[in-house]
């Protein structure tokens, strides 16, 4: 089987080729770029490269979310579209999950920052995951976590560093960036995804919809994306 993933979910770009689960060929960037103009030429050169064309892939699979509004719209449009295009298989996966690419004893933390201390997170063990990701303050994040005698935070975490050490000097932080190969291999053997019916995961509301409803409180609201 032959397979793309990417992950655009936040700043850095990730592109992997696998084939049966073995990466071919993966490009990762790290600079601001806008992914709308860069993820098709990334694609693009992937295959050239290997020398595969895109009638050739069996499965797309993609980071659906959390993350940036933009990058997870982006992912999602490009991957329905491949996906519907040359009709084969859809993998959507947690953002969070795919920055949890290391080894390591306990409870793993992925973290994206979510701007006004407030953090995107998932709570990880033996590959597995615990608790719901949600959206939710780092004090929260922080609190669930000291139950546990070894953590370790991913992702954006060296972001938090001085929160993290002052409730949990125990914990380890290591930060790490999305790996389109790691992704690839989570979502190679999962079942494929409907994908008429495939969105992002924003596990937010995005700030105009949270505004228009404080805004409206105890009215319906059923209808007010049609009235925004």
């Amino acid at each position: 089987m032959k397979l793309l993933a990417f992950d655009t979910s936040n700043q850095p770009l990730s592109v992997a080729l696998l084939e049966y689960n073995k990466p071919v060929a993966e490009l990762s960037l790290t600079i601001k770029k806008n992914h709308s103009i860069s993820l098709m030429p990334t694609i693009d050169f992937l295959l050239s490269q290997a020398g595969w064309q895109p009638a050739d892939l069996n499965r797309i699979v993609v980071a659906q979310g959390p993350g940036s509004y933009t990058g997870l719209r982006v992912a999602v449009a490009t991957a329905k579209t491949l996906a519907y295009s040359l009709g084969i298989d859809l993998v959507g996966l947690s953002s969070l999950q795919a920055l949890c690419s290391i080894e390591a004893s306990g409870l793993i933390v992925p973290l994206i920052d979510a701007r006004r201390q407030n953090v995107y997170a998932g709570f990880y063990e033996d590959g597995k995951l615990i608790s719901p990701e949600g959206h939710a303050s780092l004090v929260e994040v922080l609190e669930f976590a000291k139950s546990y005698p070894q953590v370790t935070f991913v992702g954006e975490a060296e972001k938090f560093r001085s929160e993290i050490e002052t409730y949990l000097p125990q914990a380890k932080i290591q930060e790490t960036l999305p790996s389109a190969t790691f992704l690839g291999r989570l979502g190679a053997s999962l079942p494929a995804q409907d994908v008429h019916a495939f969105v992002p995961n924003y596990l937010k509301r995005v700030e105009a919809e949270e505004n228009w409803l404080k805004s409206h409180r105890g009215e319906e609201t059923n209808d007010y994306i049609k009235r925004v």
